[in-house]
């Protein structure tokens, strides 16, 4: 049966939040046969939407067009804000998490499964300055300010921009083996040395 990851698009998400697990799940299902297929989806894929840097992409599906998303990731960046209390989008996540095995995050896209309300009495990594907003929209969470991401079952929540390239990677150990995510860790030179 196959996996289907879709990771979400909006105007204003943050690139490397979405494109950096994009390029180590979508490796991961071109090069191995574990039956996995990662797409992207927007509210309306009509129209490309812009990027926080202004990268302009066109989403795979609409909402209506998805296949059903086994995991869904949302990335952060400061086009989170103006979906704070959009209600389309707060069914949108309602109804895929329904259905899903794992919902995710990276960065400021905690605010928007919080503002869900599916963190509630969950502990949870968000971008390191963002963690009194976090708390503002639900004060049950528990911060996690030092992880790189937060395994709370049914939903996983990353740290800052990079951060999600981890968790894309604690993604494959839970949907396939640890022995799969070396084997993409070592095809993609994923060996973090920052020269600073």
């Amino acid at each position: 049966m196959t996996t289907r990851i879709g990771i979400a698009l909006f105007d204003g998400a943050e690139e490397l939040d979405w494109a950096g697990p994009w390029e180590v799940l979508a490796f991961w299902a071109q090069m191995f046969d574990d039956d996995v297929e990662v797409f992207t989806v927007a509210r309306d894929n009509s129209e490309p939407i812009t990027c926080a840097k202004r990268l302009r992409v066109l989403a795979d599906h609409s909402w209506e067009s998805a296949p059903p998303i086994d995991v869904l990731l949302i990335p952060g960046g400061q086009g989170t804000r103006p979906l704070l209390g959009d209600e389309a989008w707060r069914s949108w996540v309602l109804s895929v998490h329904e259905g899903a095995t794992l919902t995710t995050s990276v960065c400021t896209g905690a605010l928007l499964l919080a503002d869900a309300g599916l963190l509630k009495g969950k502990a949870a990594a968000t971008y390191w300055s963002s963690f009194d907003e976090l708390l503002s929209i639900d004060d049950s969470i528990e911060p996690r300010p030092d992880d790189r991401f937060v395994d709370e079952g049914d939903v996983i929540t990353a740290a800052g921009v990079s951060a999600g390239i981890d968790m894309a990677l604690h993604l494959i150990v839970r949907l396939a083996s640890v022995e799969r995510a070396k084997e993409v860790k070592f095809l993609i030179q994923y060996d973090p040395q920052p020269p600073v």
